[in-house]
């Protein structure tokens, strides 16, 4: 078996999973961390940084750094201080590292390499990203959605069964955008049925909503200040606050408090999770409707969808998992460290058919209920492999309509209420009639006055105007026709 290698190029962060000859799973690591920062910094000498390095000097010219260059693909040309450089040469600088990485742990370079994309990116963004995996001195790179190697995830790893017709719906809430697809297992691998997403909704929003919210804080000359510094003092002063900023919010995922200091002011702030939430949930509310709106538009029924899979950074904050159960009615599925879950999917996607090898380390520990005592544990189910090749949509037919239930007919609404008072005066008639029977009458007309209610009683069940009204005048009538009698009788005898 040769080595393989599992790109996950993101928004913020970019992660990698490597599998060795022998089968062993690990996270590549950078710097210490299995998560690489995407920034990039342009020196005065023409080298491009990465990752911390770029963090770092962006504390002293933020003008020739770029934090998110994923999110720059359509630019063609990013400029960093004086320099113009093309938006693809910023993602071979990133894979450039992942690559000297990955040769450093195998000693080689890597057989096979999986780099994963947003399932949304048409030709042109491939491309971009596939040549800059070339540049980086990946031979020959495959491409696979993100979504996909989520569900690879969800399935193999995690142990979730999803069997061949139905699908996951995968909630990618990252640094710099969100995704929802819905994904459909096949006989042979995963398909994408329906993908939308926010491009102006990830973690960076998120921090610049903290910060707008402490804007109320201090006036407007000081915040003018720190957010468009001048000086290297400034520089340095504004890059660590949006990084503080970012940490305290991921610190409100885990705790209920974080404390904050702002620089300018210098003042230090104390931040509540429920103020986090508060702030947030306008901006958080739009994507489960972006959740159900795929998940529609997949065609799929109710029962075909196996789970909701939370991935991207910012998934982890609490109110997202709340927001999506309570619009949806659906528990989602959340791990630990879900930045590394597209990465080590990829591997698990194009590795070839057969069971997930048992010794593969590093697992994604999953938030779910603890094993019954007694109980084996679920079994990975067998992974089919993914065709290393560029991504295009299946091609399917839609499923057929549900059965129509045979429904009644809608019972005829009741005409204009002219035939109901007209009914009603001809009892009232009928009433008075009876009433005189028998106050008058000898017992013997008792009984026959009451043959026209009985010949009457099976218009009754017609439950139309016109029955009512007839059912009315046959009563008066039988009515008229006893009284008649009645006083034929008294006036004879």
């Amino acid at each position: 078996m040769s080595a393989s290698l599992g790109i996950d190029f993101g928004t913020s962060h970019t992660a990698a999973a490597l599998r060795r000859p022998d089968g062993r799973v690990e996270s590549v690591l950078f710097d210490g961390s299995p998560l690489l920062p995407s920034a990039v910094y342009a020196g005065d000498d023409g080298q491009v940084l990465v990752g911390r390095d770029a963090r770092d000097a962006a504390r002293t010219d933020p003008s020739r750094f770029e934090p998110h260059p994923k999110r720059r693909v359509d630019d063609g040309t990013v400029l960093l201080g004086e320099s113009e450089i093309a938006v693809g040469d910023l993602f071979t600088a990133v894979l450039a590292r992942v690559r000297s990485e990955s040769e450093r742990v195998l000693g080689a370079a890597p057989a096979d390499v999986v780099l994963t994309h947003p399932a949304a990116w048409g030709p042109t963004r491939r491309l971009v990203l596939q040549d800059a995996a070339r540049a980086a001195g990946f031979a020959n790179p495959a491409l696979l959605p993100e979504p996909v190697a989520a569900a690879a995830y969800y399935v193999a790893e995690l142990g979730h069964q999803v069997p061949v017709g139905s699908a996951v719906v995968v909630h990618d809430f990252g640094g710099g955008t969100f995704d929802a697809s819905v994904v459909r297992r096949t006989e042979t691998g995963f398909e994408v049925l329906a993908v939308d997403g926010i491009d102006d909704l990830g973690g960076v929003d998120i921090d610049n909503a903290v910060i707008g919210h402490l804007r109320h804080l201090g006036d407007d000359d000081q915040w003018q200040r720190l957010l468009t510094p001048r000086t290297a003092a400034e520089r340095r002063q504004w890059r660590g606050f949006h990084d503080d900023v970012r940490e305290a919010k991921e610190r409100l995922s885990r705790q209920s408090t974080a404390e904050l200091f702002i620089p300018v002011l210098d003042r230090e702030v104390h931040l509540t999770r429920d103020e986090l939430e508060t702030l947030t949930r306008p901006l958080l509310a739009r994507a489960p409707k972006v959740v159900e709106a795929v998940i529609r538009t997949s065609g799929l029924p109710d029962e075909a969808i196996a789970g909701i899979f939370l991935v991207g950074g910012a998934s982890r904050m609490p109110l997202v998992a709340t927001l999506i159960h309570r619009e949806l009615g659906r528990p989602a599925t959340v791990i630990d460290r879900l930045e590394q879950v597209v990465a080590h999917g990829a591997l698990l996607a194009a590795q070839a058919p057969g069971p997930v090898p048992v010794q593969a380390p590093a697992p994604i520990p999953a938030q779910t209920p603890a094993p019954v005592p007694g109980q084996a544990p679920p079994v990975a189910a067998p992974m089919p492999a993914y065709a290393p090749q560029p991504y295009q949509p299946s091609p399917r037919t839609p499923p057929p309509p549900p059965p129509q239930s045979p429904t009644r007919p809608a019972p005829e609404r009741a005409g204009m209420p002219a035939p109901l008072w007209v009914a009603a005066a001809l009892m009232g008639i009928q009433a008075l009639i009876w009433l005189w029977v028998l106050a008058i009458g000898p017992v013997r007309f008792w009984g026959v006055s009451a043959l026209p209610l009985l010949a009457a009683i099976p218009l009754l069940r017609v439950r139309r105007p016109w029955a009512l009204v007839a059912c009315a005048v046959l009563q008066v009538l039988g009515a008229l026709f006893i009284t008649v009698r009645l006083y034929h009788s008294v006036s004879m005898s």
